[in-house]
């Protein structure tokens, strides 16, 4: 992720700190941390601070639980959209939390096939696609 993207994502929370996430969402952000790690991206201080943020941000949020409903939107959406199985879970709670009803409602996400499939289910895609694609 870009450091600018990392900025306008912390800028979007701050503006609106109600935050509800998928039930995946610790272990998608725990594997990202550590593939940076890995791969040098990062170091084991700035993965300890950002491990420490993240358990503050989703000790306050709205978790979307695992359902049979959850399950088999998630088997639709990626029936009609190009979605890896952990995006669809993810657009699914999304759909989930908001009863269907995605018109005005906030979607952040850096991922460009789940900020597509996002679009196309009714949801208001953030940041912009210009602050994700920054030159």
């Amino acid at each position: 992720m870009r450091e600018s993207s990392a900025y306008r994502v912390a800028s979007i929370l701050r503006a609106d700190p109600e935050l509800s996430i998928w039930w995946g969402t610790p272990v998608e952000c725990a594997g990202a941390l550590a593939r940076a790690a890995r791969t040098g991206e990062i170091d084991e201080r700035f993965q300890r601070a950002a491990r420490r943020s993240l358990s503050d941000l989703l000790g306050r949020s709205d978790e979307v639980p695992p359902t049979q409903e959850l399950r088999q939107l998630a088997v639709r959406l990626v029936g009609i959209h190009a979605l890896r199985a952990a995006d669809a879970l993810q657009l699914a709670a999304a759909r989930d939390w908001c009863d269907e009803r995605t018109a005005g409602i906030g979607f952040v996400c850096l991922d460009d096939r789940l900020r597509t499939a996002a679009i196309r289910e009714g949801f208001d895609v953030l940041p912009s696609a210009e602050e994700v694609h920054e030159p």
